[in-house]
């Protein structure tokens, strides 16, 4: 199975602070991904180093050749006063073909969305917007950023529940970064619990069990995992791997 992408011994400073120190990642086609952790742990900064959206210190990232990626915002400001609708957001900054917009809508579940003004969404309706944006480049790998803070409890569950969906329908990767343990470890395949460095990593269950998972999240967290479905599980056999 050919890669996708892959982190080689990783490390990045910004503003004189050691983010992340050696960190080996990759990931393959169709798995979700969920990378956990306390703030400052690096998160963010792991996905934006992947996408090349800030600078490596040492190691590097390598990318299957012509790797295409969709990437979800933690949160998009956009001027409430600005008459905009989704189409209009959709075709900036390039003019989209209307079959392949109302293709990237129905795949986010936002297909009667087309003509409402931006201002008037839900956040949950501007989530499933953001994600058709980043679907439009028929992503091989999909990046999201905690893509809920904005949203309840039953609207982060429904919106992981869709990234299921997204991901079966279309075969691609996803990988997500999320404080969310009660909702997001049911929708994932493998967990990456970081710190600065990956701690541990392996199924869900098998995280929840972890030494360093429990020293950052507590001994009450395993709760936090239940929902994992354990369907997943019988055709694995990896634990949890330590950094």
């Amino acid at each position: 199975m050919t890669t996708l992408i892959e982190a080689l011994g990783l490390s990045v400073e910004r503003s004189g602070r050691q983010v992340l120190s050696h960190v080996d990642f990759a990931i393959q086609p169709g798995e979700i991904v969920t990378v956990v952790g306390p703030n400052g742990s690096g998160k963010s900064t792991l996905l934006k180093a992947l996408i090349g959206a800030v600078p490596v210190t040492q190691g590097a990232v390598k990318r299957k050749q012509g790797l295409r990626v969709g990437y979800v915002p933690q949160k998009l400001d956009v001027d409430p006063s600005l008459p905009m609708t989704v189409r209009r957001f959709l075709d900036l900054p390039v003019k989209v073909a209307a079959l392949e917009r109302q293709r990237a809508l129905k795949e986010a579940g936002a297909e009667s969305l087309e003509d409402r003004q931006l201002a008037d969404l839900s956040g949950g309706q501007f989530q499933r917007v953001l994600l058709a944006r980043a679907l439009l480049n028929k992503p091989d790998v999909l990046f999201l950023d905690e893509p809920t803070t904005a949203l309840d409890q039953p609207g982060s569950a429904a919106f992981y529940r869709l990234i299921e969906r997204v991901r079966d329908q279309l075969g691609c990767a996803v990988l997500m970064i999320s404080h969310e343990l009660h909702v997001v470890m049911s929708a994932s395949d493998r967990v990456i619990c970081m710190n600065g460095h990956i701690c541990c990593e392996g199924l869900p269950e098998v995280v929840a069990q972890a030494e360093e998972y429990r020293a950052l999240f507590g001994t009450g967290t395993q709760g936090a995992l239940a929902l994992y479905r354990h369907e997943h599980s019988h055709s694995h056999d990896d634990g949890c791997s330590h950094a």
